[in-house]
């Protein structure tokens, strides 16, 4: 009788284990379809069984269990126990393999959704640069010619508005969002303090790589909005191994030191959800404010 229960308590205590050891295993499967790998699956889980013969050989020397009928028993024990676990992990495997579909499904469908609200979104936004590009060449013939800085000022405004309806349906080359970022640059500094102090290096091997337009402006938009304190900020863009290194640094206001860097609005966070629509997997984004320093970081790797 003892033996009897020592045998079934083990049974249960071998099936749950399984049960748990698989389950676990297959949430942090990605169910691949490819022949090879789903033959490596199987073979690691009937290694795994294969321990049921260590463990019963170790029960029968220390004298727990008794195999009556000596191999006979342990090829039964085989014959019938171990295919029964290959059919259930068969089952469950199939269940984690339907749910891990149905949520990925799912997220396509999410993720089609996103795209066309932005899509919508866009050619809703469209509309205020048409009319401000039309407005300003408007405006530009109505200043008196002798006030140049008003008409340098809308010429880069103009420049800037074209650039975003013209271009931003379409991979640009780094010369190009260069080219942008410079003059996005100097329209912000028309409107700054003349205490400002501002530090700029752009690569001069950053020219025909290909890459989304318009994702270095928020950052830059963000140091020019919040700059304070010192009135510093530096800006840089780098080629270092392959990967497009851009950073940017601005000093805050003691108000703005109090402040938690997640308070910096929305342009950073519409850029983080671009970039994982757009670089999902090969972008590194962060950003945080130590003392009187807010510190922006985004590295693009070059595909």
């Amino acid at each position: 009788m003892n033996l009897h229960l020592i045998a079934i308590f083990f049974t249960i205590f071998i099936c749950y284990s399984y049960d748990f050891l698989w389950r676990k295993a297959l949430q942090k499967s990605k169910f691949s379809d490819e022949r090879k790998s789903l033959i490596t699956e199987y073979f690691k889980v009937i290694l795994q069984l294969s321990v049921i013969n260590i463990l019963l050989l170790c029960g029968q020397y220390i004298g727990i269990f008794y195999m009556e009928n000596g191999w006979i028993d342990y090829m039964l024990i085989n014959v019938c126990f171990i295919p029964f676990l290959l059919i259930y992990y068969t089952l469950i495997r199939i269940d984690f393999s339907d749910r891990n579909y149905q949520t990925q499904k799912w997220a396509l469908e999410k993720l089609k959704a996103d795209r066309s609200e932005a899509e919508l979104k866009f050619l809703k936004s469209q509309y205020h640069p048409h009319f401000l590009f039309n407005a300003l060449n408007t405006i530009y013939f109505q200043i008196d010619d002798n006030n140049d800085e008003a008409k340098k000022s809308i010429e880069i405004l103009s420049d800037l508005l074209r650039y975003q309806l013209y271009d931003i349906e379409k991979d640009v080359t780094l010369e190009q969002e260069i080219t942008y970022l410079r003059a996005y640059i100097t329209f912000q500094k028309m409107r700054m303090s003349q205490r400002l102090k501002l530090d700029i290096y752009f690569d001069p091997l950053l020219k025909e790589q290909k890459i989304h337009p318009l994702l270095f402006q928020p950052i830059i938009e963000n140091a020019f909005k919040y700059v304070g304190g010192e009135y510093k900020i530096k800006i840089q863009l780098k080629l270092e191994n392959s990967r497009i290194v851009f950073t940017v640094e601005n000093t805050v206001s003691s108000m703005r030191q109090k402040e938690h860097p997640s308070t910096t609005g929305i342009g950073l966070s519409n850029l983080v959800k671009r970039l994982h629509l757009l670089y999902s997997g090969n972008y590194d984004f962060k950003y945080e404010q130590v003392d009187d320093l807010f510190f922006v970081k985004l590295i693009l790797n070059t595909i």
